[in-house]
């Protein structure tokens, strides 16, 4: 088992729910059944045994009693990996997904780059008629998810970040943190919903 899915971690796997428990829920991969922490769930989703999941292998372990295997749906890998069979510019490399920051079951932003200034890397996330997003949605059921423009100067990233709030400054601060100055009228868009 450990040999199986030692090289499958950070993967995309389906299993079915074998076992909701309190602080846990077993996840039938097939070869083992995996352990999906709390933690590792998404707060708003209720699994139900029987039901088919989509998981990433977050960690393989090895001990005296066998093997483990760690599993989740609250890493944003799993993001990442819904969005590459969706969107085939991300599966061919034309656009690459360069940062995502999830609040797992709430919302998603992720920053994405073209490496073809003929392919528009949103529009390629989102898809026709926003085909490509709404499947990702769906399988986190309903998770807001945010797809904004990548870019090496670190002003313009936090911009393009925080939009539709519009941003007056971005100001460097010590230890590596960036002091966002808005209006009084953009404040709360800019936080966002519970800051």
């Amino acid at each position: 088992v450990y040999d199986e899915y030692v090289d499958k971690t950070n993967e995309l796997v389906i299993g079915i729910v074998e076992s909701v428990k309190d602080k846990f829920t077993l996840v039938n991969l097939g070869r083992t059944v995996a352990m999906m922490p709390k933690s590792a769930q998404i707060p708003t989703e209720r699994l139900s045994e029987g039901q088919q999941i989509r998981v990433i292998i977050t960690e393989v372990n090895k001990d005296t009693k066998g093997s483990q295997v760690l599993v989740s749906r609250a890493d944003s890998m799993l993001v990442k990996r819904l969005f590459e069979r969706e969107v085939p510019e991300i599966f061919s490399g034309v656009v690459e997904i360069k940062a995502i920051a999830r609040e797992a079951g709430e919302r998603t932003k992720m920053a994405v780059l073209s490496h073809n200034p003929d392919v528009d890397p949103i529009g390629a996330c989102i898809g026709p008629r926003g085909g490509r997003v709404q499947e990702v949605i769906e399988e986190l059921h309903g998770e807001k998810i945010d797809i904004f423009q990548w870019n090496d100067d670190l002003t313009e990233l936090v911009k393009n970040a925080l939009a539709p709030a519009e941003i007056e400054a971005v100001l460097p601060v010590e230890d590596n943190g960036l002091l966002v100055v808005v209006n009084e009228d953009q404040l709360s868009l800019a936080i966002g919903n519970k800051g």
